[in-house]
């Protein structure tokens, strides 16, 4: 244990950090709504846990979870057919199981189980014609695309760019010949343009195509610019108004619905000023170095697809949580890692990084 905490200590140390502002802020966050009255004991629970899950993933063996992948992967699908029929409902969405007296989330498990099964499809295939190359191609997409559309029943679009991601971190470790890319390239503007051809001129076309409520999900994201949300003009506003050090516990500086977790990063501001959003960007690159120079020094192919899946899905949920809080993107529900108020999301980035560092040794 003490050559972990050796070999480690950097991220520790910026993990401990993220821990504490998060928690800072979870202790406002009662001012917000009677519903995170609690929020800073669960969230102080849940980084316990989540640090005893990341000592105890350094004690086990990991070198056969990529074995038993398949079945990880089925044990995940169970779980989110379940959530469509036993979820709990929560502002329209069914994303969330009830086990006993805990709200989980099944799609942030699903996240693990889907790299794990992928990778190990992925680097257990020998793929020498061009035949090989397409078998492997559909099939990974199948993998993925049946979580996706469960998920997307839920609705939960953010899981469903979490999966993808995945996706394309492994095809592009395959280092396929380069006309797959340019295909896949192809068909990505070709469905785009699709898209926006029958969103603008057909869209009674589209809503029977698509549905309606995934229609008005679209529909919202294209249209952000136009008009922005409440929680977005009073987040840009508390980030405008706010000093470098902000106005400290106990206190809030204008009224954000979903502060602690969608709008963490305008909430740390306005809480604790232009300096807390300095030391949490400062804390992501530090551990993003970390984890990048961690995985590139491992010789073993499954196990750097394996983190730089994680790596990819944690450094774009910083890059569009931030941007969202500043206006730049769409609202999504893309939580800040280890910041943003929830349980599954802070212990399955645990999980993760535990999984890593254990495999990285």
């Amino acid at each position: 244990m003490k050559k972990f905490f050796k070999n480690n200590i950097l991220l520790i140390i910026f993990l401990l950090i993220l821990s504490i502002i998060s928690l800072l802020n979870m202790f406002n966050a009662k001012l917000i709504s009677p519903t995170y009255n609690n929020a800073f004991i669960k969230q102080l629970i849940w980084f316990i846990i989540g640090f005893i899950i990341l000592l105890l993933c350094q004690k086990l063996k990991f070198k056969k979870l990529f074995k038993y992948s398949l079945y990880f992967y089925l044990f995940t699908i169970i779980l989110l057919i379940l959530v469509l029929f036993l979820g709990n409902d929560v502002n329209g969405a069914k994303c969330w199981l009830n086990i006993l007296g805990f709200s989980f989330q099944p799609s942030e498990l699903a996240k693990l189980s889907l790299s794990l099964y992928l990778v190990n499809i992925a680097t257990n295939t020998k793929l020498k014609t061009f035949k090989d190359e397409l078998k492997i191609i559909l099939k990974l997409l199948f993998l993925t695309l049946i979580p996706s559309i469960l998920v997307f029943l839920e609705p939960d679009t953010g899981a469903i760019i979490n999966f993808l991601i995945i996706l394309l971190v492994v095809i592009l470790s395959l280092k396929l010949n380069k006309w797959w890319y340019i295909i896949g390239f192809g068909l990505l503007i070709l469905g785009l343009s699709s898209f926006f051809v029958l969103y603008f001129f057909f869209q009674d076309t589209l809503i029977k195509l698509i549905g309606t409520s995934f229609f008005y999900r679209m529909d919202r994201l294209i249209n952000f610019a136009q008009g922005n949300s409440y929680q977005l003009e009073n987040a840009l506003i508390t980030i405008g108004a706010s000093s470098f050090f902000g106005i400290g516990l106990n206190k809030i500086l204008l009224y954000i619905p979903e502060a602690p977790t969608d709008f963490f990063f305008a909430f740390s501001i306005g809480n604790y000023g232009t300096f807390s959003a300095i030391i949490i960007c400062l804390s992501f690159i530090i551990i993003d170095l970390f984890l990048i120079y961690k995985t590139n020094k491992n010789k073993s192919k499954s196990i750097k697809t394996f983190a730089y899946t994680y790596i990819a899905i944690f450094i774009f949920h910083q890059i569009y949580n931030i941007s969202m809080n500043l206006g730049l993107l769409p609202i999504m529900g893309i939580p800040l890692p280890f910041l943003s108020y929830g349980g599954t999301n802070t212990l399955i980035n645990f999980l993760f990084l535990g999984i890593i560092l254990n495999l990285c040794i």
